[in-house]
């Protein structure tokens, strides 16, 4: 249309396709249609000062040309004209579907001319001669219809783009957007339910919002909806499972998101008889939360489980615990707790990999978890340590019976890497409430109990006893005691001489350690050095013993004459640390003590722990010209082919073996065994533990030449072993 376009907060706004021109004031254009010049001349006079757009045409064809070359706001249209009539141009414009209101003015008196016009749409008509006002009036009227019917027509084109709007974004929601009626029906659902769920539009019109509920949902669904349809406001949010159609069987979790509207488009009338509720609806979206209560239920899952064995872990091991505790209270009943450690697993672990200790370790949960019943829970707790709470107990037989079935699964080997693998378990057993009436009591004792079943040798189960946690608080304190004894100087080191049995002289002396405790009195290293390996006070421990052995060697050499070893023992845990070396290297440099005078004594045990590390350590002592000794061999778990690599120089007869030489004639299969490999690897030999001349005659005729034990010297303080190699120097 002429004059149409855009206001300027119209064509600043997004369009996305959708924009609806708004017209804004413009002059409006009028075509003046008579074949009279002076009427032509008077109507442009009469018009021009109200700032209209005045076009002029005499004939019927100019004005028909005229309408064909661009939109009118108001036709003044003579019936009379001497080519084409005016109705007939009427007739040109409805074809056309101009639009344009017509006023029609005619001198013709006959009510059919004025019949005719009206009939072919004209917005008056005017007999001729007319008063300038009244055509001025008619004039105003018909534009300002003709504004009236733009912004109409404006608003209805708004009104529909707004729809269109509303439809496109309610149908592209990624959310279920739907209304119910005050009974609960659908009455409007977006395509995004059969997207999520299979349902069409369709089919859910009209139907009551249980027909997409779970079963499980439907009553709190109904108290929700129902309560949304009440009297008052509401906005309310909960979450409600939906059926589906796109799975057998799934079903999907929402959040709903509900408000109360009103629905209504007009005023109630008085005589109108709806009630309240039929003028309000409840307004819902839905949106799909399945994937993040997954994601929820997974990281709540994993927070209380342990991810390697699918078991409870620690927090939910102790959740259940307290509730079997609280019920057990409750019911008067009994409860049994089990804490579980598995034997040899660090060996394995360490041996095989960590790989092959997970898998161990899932192995090993399922075969417990199949000896448990039903209401049992079994749980790990870290490491290779197991839990298992056993609710309404009735007797300890009970108990026994589950330990042995415990013990019996693990009994066969585990198929791991290719290899069988064999495990055992020890068991602390702690009984409600007898043993404790908290969880912490009963974790406790449980786990007291288990430490000792593994120290009774493993493989096995025991109850808690009052007489074990008597010996517990007895380690914690002697622990704090041990570590206060090597700040406060109440360890000492005593040599037990190892004498050549043909000139009776001391060759070698075997550091040992005491401990001079203020309380119990004279320890020996056999009373608290398996607690200190325990521990890992073995290490600072080692560290004072070389430091107060390499003093001890200055005070021997400041006495003269022929030298003497001194010995130390390292335990398997010391010797992995693998900067033994080094301490070493450097204590006898910073002292000035000779390599050759230090002699260490290890294990045979090494072989099965770290045998390339030991075997690279001893190499390097070795080289610094360090001898070093077989302790307690054919005690351990001993390998000739290791013993064959390992840089050794001696190797010690175990006293268990010497003490099975009872007289002359006794035979000892072991002690010659043991003194044939030293002879034919060419190693040194020294017998511990003699204590008659029998054994020493018996050793001395197979051909051990080196000997230790009561029969010659106790172990002694370096003061006396002092005065004994003054002695021994002053002897011919």
């Amino acid at each position: 249309m002429a004059g149409s376009g855009l206001t300027q907060s119209a064509a600043n706004f997004p369009t996305y396709g959708w924009s609806v021109p708004f017209p804004a004031e413009s002059p409006a254009h009028v075509l003046l249609v008579d074949d009279e010049p002076r009427m032509l001349s008077s109507l442009r006079e009469l018009l021009k000062s109200r700032g209209f757009v005045l076009t002029s045409a005499a004939r019927g064809g100019e004005a028909i040309r005229y309408l064909s070359q661009g939109p009118f706001d108001l036709v003044i249209l003579d019936l009379h004209l001497p080519d084409i009539g005016g109705h007939e141009i009427m007739d040109f414009m409805n074809t056309q579907q101009a639009g344009t209101n017509v006023i029609v003015t005619s001198g013709d008196r006959g009510i059919e001319a004025a019949i005719g016009a009206l009939k072919r749409g004209a917005y008056d008509y005017l007999r001729k001669p007319y008063a300038p006002e009244e055509l001025l009036k008619t004039v105003d009227n018909a534009l300002q219809q003709r504004r009236l019917q733009a912004e109409n027509r404006h608003i209805a084109l708004q009104l529909e783009s707004s729809e269109r709007k509303y439809r496109y974004l309610v149908n592209s929601s990624p959310d279920i957007i739907y209304t119910l009626d005050h009974e609960g029906r659908f009455t409007f659902v977006n395509g995004r339910v059969q997207q999520l769920l299979g349902f069409s539009r369709d089919e859910l019109i009209g139907k009551h919002y249980s027909v997409l509920i779970h079963e499980d949902d439907v009553q709190r669904a109904n108290y929700v909806f129902n309560e949304a349809r009440g009297d008052y406001p509401l906005s309310r949010s909960v979450e409600l499972r939906l059926k589906s159609r796109r799975a057998v069987g799934e079903v999907r979790t929402f959040a709903h998101e509900l408000m109360k509207i009103a629905f209504c488009a007009s005023e109630k009338s008085p005589e109108s008889d709806l009630s309240r509720r039929d003028l309000f609806g409840t307004y819902g979206v839905a949106r799909d939360i399945s994937d993040r209560k997954r994601a929820d239920e997974l990281i709540t899952y994993q927070a209380y489980h342990d991810i390697l064995t699918d078991l409870p872990n620690r927090v939910l091991f102790k959740d259940r615990l307290g509730l079997a505790v609280l019920q057990a209270k409750r019911n008067d009943a009994g409860l049994a707790l089990m804490f579980i450690d598995l034997d040899r697993f660090k060996l394995v672990n360490d041996t095989l990999g960590h790989a092959i200790g997970d898998e161990l370790l899932q192995q090993a949960a399922i075969r417990l978890k199949g000896c448990l019943r039903s209401g049992d829970t079994l749980a790990r707790l870290g490491g290779d340590e197991f839990t298992a709470v056993l609710p309404e107990f009735n007797d300890r037989q009970d108990a026994v019976f589950i330990a042995d079935k415990f013990l019996e699964c693990l009994r066969l080997p585990f198929q791991l890497a290719g290899q069988s693998v064999h495990i055992s378990a020890s068991i602390g057993i702690a009984i409600y409430p007898d043993d404790g009436e908290s969880i912490d009591e009963l974790i406790r004792n449980s786990d007291i109990a288990m430490y000792h079943a593994k120290t009774e040798g493993k493989n096995g189960y025991a109850f808690f006893d009052r007489s074990m946690l008597d010996a517990s608080f007895q380690k914690i304190a002697l622990e704090h005691s041990l570590r206060m004894a090597l700040e406060l100087g109440e360890l000492e080191v005593y040599y037990q001489p190892q004498v050549d049995v043909k000139t009776r002289k001391v060759v070698t002396a075997e550091a040992l350690i005491r401990w001079n405790h203020p309380e119990r009195g004279f320890l020996s290293a056999g009373e608290f050095l398996p607690f200190a390996e325990e521990n890992g006070l073995i290490i600072p421990i080692t560290d004072w013993m070389l430091e107060a052995i390499c003093l001890d060697l200055l005070d021997q050499n400041a006495v003269g004459g022929e030298s003497v070893r001194l010995s130390l023992n390292l335990s398997p845990q010391y010797l992995d640390r693998g900067d033994f070396f080094e301490k070493l290297k450097s204590t006898l440099a910073r002292h000035h003590i000779e390599p050759c005078q230090i002699e260490v004594e290890v294990t045979e045990n090494i072989c099965i722990h770290n045998p390339q590390t030991a075997i690279e350590q001893l190499n390097k002592l070795c080289q610094l010209g360090v001898s070093v000794a077989i302790d307690d061999f054919g005690t351990g778990y001993s390998s000739l082919s290791y013993l064959h690599r390992f840089p050794i120089h001696t190797i010690k007869i175990d006293r268990s073996f010497v003490m099975e030489i009872l007289d002359n004639n006794s035979q000892c299969p072991v002690v010659l065994a043991i003194i044939s490999i030293a002879k034919g690897l060419s190693l040194n030999l020294v017998a511990e533990g003699v204590e008659t001349p029998v054994q020493e005659r018996y050793l001395e005729n197979a051909g051990c030449l080196t000997m230790q034990g009561y029969l010659y010297h106790k172990p002694l303080p370096q003061k006396r072993l002092l005065e004994l190699l003054r002695d021994q120097k002053n002897r011919p």
